[in-house]
């Protein structure tokens, strides 16, 4: 992701941070597209749950294609990236809190309409980002810009509405979620110990297997809190003291903000359901050298698929 970095920068510190920002963003950009082109494969990942991590995913390769196309000397086509950039990035993490909601509806109240709700997500994400949009070109009237990007701009209103629009609702979703997802795993890992209480020795072992894999969503908040830390610290330093930029820190800013797409894919996307379902497309054309190269595949999908049934399992213990 682009930012509010160049200031009294040299022109080498800016070509480095236009390096980093490129070669990160395409990273992102490969990550984020592989997931939405496993969706449009796999016909079985097409559930409502991951329906959702392709709308993440998706946001995050238009956020990071735009990020990296962006040129200050191209006039419209600046203005068109930098407001598309925003757009898409503040849709990105929306779309991480619809996924939170979704398992705390599930998991916690015992909700089964969470397919009924997609129009309301899409009005809630979508709207949202176009109402943040829109409120940011209210600072956009100097018509300034830094460095090799057209995201933010050099007025002081412009930086004050940047992080209004932006990092506001950004650390809104990172409470939300760490909250959600907390509230989600003490439930599981509640139910999960009755369960475990009144089973015998050979599921005790499995049901230790399966918090762990629970515990592992308390993670992925730290996506964003990874992500944003150093582009919030940024853009505070930056505010009090806007002649004075900090190269380290620009490029921490830089780097880690255009990684949060490769973040989410392999997080959000890389689960079970898509290992299993690339396996199994491999062993279709390489059947006999896919077993020599990954000889307890089979045994790791079994595995993966009863584990993504376990809060199913824990609730109908209940």
């Amino acid at each position: 992701m682009a930012t509010q970095v160049a200031g009294a920068m040299t022109a080498q510190d800016r070509r480095v941070l236009a390096a980093v920002n490129v070669g990160a963003s395409s990273l992102s950009l490969v990550g984020s597209g592989f997931i939405v082109l496993c969706y449009l494969i796999f016909k079985e990942l097409r559930k409502f749950s991951f329906k959702l991590v392709f709308y993440l995913a998706l946001s995050d390769m238009l956020c990071s294609f735009f990020s990296i196309v962006g040129d200050p000397s191209t006039g419209f086509f600046c203005y068109a990236q930098g407001y598309s950039t925003h757009f898409f990035c503040v849709a990105s993490f929306l779309w991480t809190t619809t996924i939170a909601f979704t398992l705390h509806r599930t998991v916690v109240r015992h909700k089964t309409d969470v397919e009924d709700l997609e129009a309301m997500f899409h009005l809630y994400v979508w709207g949202t980002s176009l109402v943040m949009t829109v409120i940011r070109s209210i600072g956009n009237h100097q018509h300034g810009h830094w460095g090799a990007w057209c995201w933010t701009q050099s007025g002081r209103t412009g930086k004050a509405v940047h992080f209004i629009t932006f990092y506001i609702p950004l650390w809104g979703a990172i409470l939300y979620n760490g909250f959600t997802y907390f509230q989600v795993i003490r439930m599981l890992n509640n139910a999960t110990r009755m369960a475990v209480g009144m089973s015998d020795r050979p599921y005790k072992f499995d049901a230790r297997a399966d918090m762990k894999a629970l515990n592992r969503w308390g993670y992925y908040p730290l996506i964003l809190i990874g992500s944003w830390a150093f582009g919030t610290i940024n853009r505070i330093h930056d505010f009090i003291e806007p002649g004075h930029k900090i190269f380290w820190l620009s490029v921490l800013d830089v780097g880690t903000a255009a990684l949060m797409g490769l973040f989410n894919s392999i997080a959000y996307g890389l689960n079970s359901s898509v290992r299993r379902a690339i396996f199994e497309r491999l062993e279709l054309f390489w059947p006999d050298r896919l077993q020599r190269w990954f000889p307890y595949s089979s045994k790791l999908r079994n595995q993966s698929q009863e584990s993504e049934l376990v809060s199913l399992k824990i609730l109908d213990q209940q």
